[in-house]
């Protein structure tokens, strides 16, 4: 069963779900994909989904305060990653970038030995479904402009500029 829970942020309500071995969704209760998401986390775990409450998700609310008040730079609480061997990859790269860090779609292509996979890499970059705690976020393009992120450029613009405040590291993005 993944129990299903929202969550207040500064950057608006996010819905977080978990099963009983870790957390399996973060996402803006906006995003448009949300409902797919849903879908397809149902028919991968192979459960149904219903309000509640769990220790991960008690995890995740403490560790996402942490995160934006600045005290919390990585996240310890376990993750269910649900998807195709490359994306799971894609995602597990993703937490290597450091807090207050970006890297390319390029980049990280080549982190993964998949430099002629840029859009497959970005494509699973996209398909993410644990915001903040797997950075997408810190992947931008190669020209330092803001791409691709599914709570929105705004939002993204805001966690970069969260962390590079917190971080002590410049960050030089290229405004839309």
């Amino acid at each position: 069963m993944i129990k299903i829970t929202n969550i207040d942020t500064p950057l608006g309500e996010m819905v977080a779900g978990a099963t009983d071995e870790g957390v399996c969704l973060l996402e803006f209760n906006d995003r448009r994909m949300l409902p797919t998401e849903y879908k397809d986390l149902t028919r991968l775990l192979k459960t149904t989904y219903e309000d509640g409450e769990n220790k991960h998700l008690k995890t995740l609310r403490k560790q996402l305060k942490e995160y934006f008040k600045g005290t919390r730079k990585e996240f310890s609480v376990p993750l269910v990653t649900p998807g195709t061997e490359f994306q799971r990859s894609v995602w597990k790269e993703l937490q290597n970038i450091q807090f207050g860090t970006t890297r390319s779609y390029q980049e990280q292509a080549l982190a993964l030995n998949r430099g002629d996979s840029v859009r497959a890499v970005a494509n699973a970059n996209g398909m993410n479904r644990i915001s903040i705690v797997i950075p997408c976020h810190r992947v931008i393009g190669s020209d330092g402009r803001l791409t691709g992120y599914g709570g929105g450029l705004k939002r993204k613009r805001w966690l970069l500029d969260h962390e590079k405040k917190y971080s002590g590291k410049a960050i030089d993005l290229l405004l839309f």
